[in-house]
């Protein structure tokens, strides 16, 4: 065989592995590569897909094309101490009034996540596309707690189709995964704002511990006991 022969069947086999790798990069990562990066939303796509790996990758794959370079802004401390506010406030409500603090759970995910750069909103889909993206693990409690406020909203006055307790209970505590990851300081932010969040998610784990327990902290350090249609064994009623 001539060296030019040679020469031509290298030039030919480089060629060939190039284009295969630029085809590749098209495609987008692949399916090893999603499931490390969505975790359990990477299931639930192929759940939702009937079975259908390759649908479920198809859609993954454009989502992060759409928002992979979705970089999150940042929130002032004054701002998330605001975000930190509400979100204790809604968990408290809740003993009294669960329908109104998942309500206020629901809003409040979507107001922060806007403000933190994803889509807005009002652009429910979209946003909740966006965050699988950077927060695949947490996404879902967002997902719930939209579901139960949305029934609850097109709910008759029968309260036909309403959520009972126990699933909003569930609900608050997965979202607040979520929360925490978005209302989180970023890395170059003071250690005092990291005590602050850190404290403040204590707090937040307190809540789903105690609510576990039918127990719940008051204000002042001092525990209350919650209504038995917060707890586990009591949560048929809403």
């Amino acid at each position: 065989m001539s060296t030019g022969v040679i020469i031509a069947l290298i030039v030919a086999v480089v060629v060939i592995v190039a284009a295969v790798l630029a085809l590749r990069a098209r495609r987008g990562p692949g399916g090893q590569n999603l499931k490390r990066r969505f975790g359990p939303e990477y299931d639930r796509a192929v759940s939702r897909h009937d079975g259908d790996t390759k649908a479920a990758e198809r859609e993954l794959t454009e989502r992060v094309e759409r928002h992979g370079s979705l970089r999150q802004r940042p929130l002032e401390p004054g701002r998330r101490e605001q975000y930190e506010a509400r979100w204790t406030a809604a968990q408290e409500r809740f003993v009294d009034s669960p329908r109104e603090a998942v309500a206020e759970a629901d809003r409040l995910l979507a107001e922060l996540a806007g403000e933190r750069g994803f889509p807005d909103g009002a652009q429910y889909e979209e946003q909740l596309a966006a965050l699988s993206v950077h927060h695949a693990h947490h996404v879902q409690g967002f997902r719930r707690v939209h579901r139960v406020a949305r029934a609850d909203a097109v709910a008759g006055q029968d309260g036909d189709g309403r959520a009972g307790t126990e699933e909003m209970r569930e609900a608050m505590v997965e979202a607040r995964a979520l929360f925490e990851d978005l209302v989180s300081p970023a890395r170059h932010e003071d250690h005092h704002d990291r005590r602050d969040h850190a404290d403040h998610g204590a707090r937040s784990r307190e809540f789903a511990e105690r609510s576990d327990r039918g127990t719940a902290p008051a204000r002042g350090g001092g525990r209350a006991h919650l209504p038995s249609g917060f707890t586990r064994r009591h949560a048929k009623g809403s």
